[in-house]
């Protein structure tokens, strides 16, 4: 017989959406009956996998706790976990300021947690996943933690050192996915480019991506999160000649005024950034570059800020994302900067990053109109569906709508579909073959 059902809230990056997917395989094999993300759900136990990472996000996990705990407190539910940065970082004073919660758990808890809601944990689960994602794409989790000392950062401190998955257990792990229907897997980690560093002695990134192309139901692979100091160069190699690997690359690079950079701690500057740039669109000629650039951070001026947006307009990015600065506690910059920009001047910077982008992104897409693209269709919404290109990740990033006019496209498939029109984020098509 199944045990009571168990309802996984999930806040934050798909880094922990893997992890709530690794959870929810240890309670399936416990005969446990899970859910991801309900809202309708009759499900009287939840486990929330709290984000702890910035301002906004500790606020988002603490009115999702409360909610919760209000429901507790009325006999909606039964019983009530938190889990995650959230618990791993404030676990004290999160049980003295909501207590209805039954128990907190951090990070690297899995077992702990497992144990708690009458599951036996099992070793031999470690290379499965329940994804929670629709069947064709998931994310590959291949690091935890990360050993960089960025200013602004506390993943260090929540998630500790960088910690490499070994690789034959990441293969083994996508094997699965691939036998599960998965066709595009979505490398992630909080430092994609240390792989291996660790746990071999040297850069494993590329042969990881080697082993994982030769996974014959696995069509796309994506790398997200590649820090640019120290990126491999064997790597943009392997970009450029393998056919699996999408032409596609997200790389955090926070800023370009070195001055700024110096203080964010980072690693890199203005010219190894632009080199890294060239190199990847001089070698991989149709990349599409996904950056995040961070604004209001100690000491950056109007000056600085003003570079930032000319090199915005400079380098034409065709996916960016724009966060302001929130000071954490423990991190370097609490402890030895001063916030001394104003959060109306931080939040006016990011609009303006934005409309620069909007425009960008607009004049990038109608460039688009009349060529052809492989398509993945990840679902239907009203009268189109709606899929995605390889320069395109989940969530994040640009979509294609198809009308569907009476035509039954499954989804999950791959279709070549071309652009007939543009706007600011979205293209619409219609598939000719």
């Amino acid at each position: 017989m199944k045990k009571h059902k168990i309802n996984i809230i999930t806040l934050g990056c798909s880094k922990n959406l893997v992890d709530s997917e690794q959870l929810a395989t240890q309670l399936k094999g416990g005969n446990v009956e899970v859910e991801f993300d309900s809202n309708d759900s009759n499900a009287r136990s939840i486990v929330i996998n709290t984000c702890g990472f910035i301002k906004d996000s500790k606020e988002e996990s603490i009115e999702t706790i409360l909610s919760y705990a209000q429901a507790r407190s009325l006999g909606k539910i039964d019983n009530l976990y938190v889990i995650g940065c959230l618990a791993e970082r404030y676990k004290k004073d999160l049980q003295k300021e909501i207590p209805e919660v039954d128990q907190y758990f951090g990070v690297n808890d899995l077992q702990k947690i497992v144990k708690s809601l009458d599951v036996n944990y099992k070793e031999e689960l470690l290379g499965e996943r329940s994804i929670s994602t629709p069947k064709h794409f998931a994310y590959l989790k291949i690091s935890e933690g990360c050993d960089r000392t960025c200013s602004f950062c506390a993943i260090p401190l929540i998630r500790g050192k960088h910690q490499s998955v070994p690789m034959d257990l990441l293969v083994k792990q996508a094997k699965n996915l691939a036998e599960q229907g998965v066709k595009e897997l979505i490398l992630i980690a909080q430092d994609l480019v240390s792989y291996g560093l660790d746990l071999y002695k040297e850069n494993k990134l590329a042969e990881l991506l080697k082993q994982l192309a030769q996974i014959e139901k696995i069509g796309w692979i994506r790398l997200h999160y590649t820090y640019p100091a120290g990126f491999p160069d064997e790597v943009i190699e392997l970009m450029a000649n393998e056919e699996k690997i999408c032409s596609y690359i997200d790389i955090p690079l926070q800023h370009i005024n070195d001055k700024v950079l110096k203080l964010m701690r980072r690693g890199h500057n203005r010219k190894t950034t632009m080199k890294l740039i060239s190199s990847l669109r001089e070698r991989i000629p149709n990349i599409s570059i996904r950056t995040t650039l961070l604004v209001g951070h100690p000491g950056e001026g109007q000056e600085e800020f003003e570079e930032l947006k000319e090199f915005v307009k400079e380098v034409q990015f065709d996916r960016l994302g724009v966060f302001t600065y929130s000071e954490e506690e423990g991190t370097y910059g609490a402890k030895n900067l001063t916030d001394d920009v104003s959060e109306e001047i931080k939040a006016e910077r990011s609009d303006e990053i934005m409309a620069l982008q909007q425009e960008i992104s607009l004049k990038l897409n109608q460039n688009k109109v009349g060529n052809e693209y492989k398509v993945l269709i990840d679902r239907i919404e009203g009268e189109f569906y709606i899929g995605r290109s390889e320069f395109d990740s989940p969530e994040v990033d640009n979509e294609i709508l198809i009308p569907i006019n009476g035509s039954k496209l499954p989804l999950g498939e791959f279709y070549q579909v071309k652009v007939e029109s543009a706007q600011d984020y979205d293209l619409f098509g219609y598939v000719i073959q």
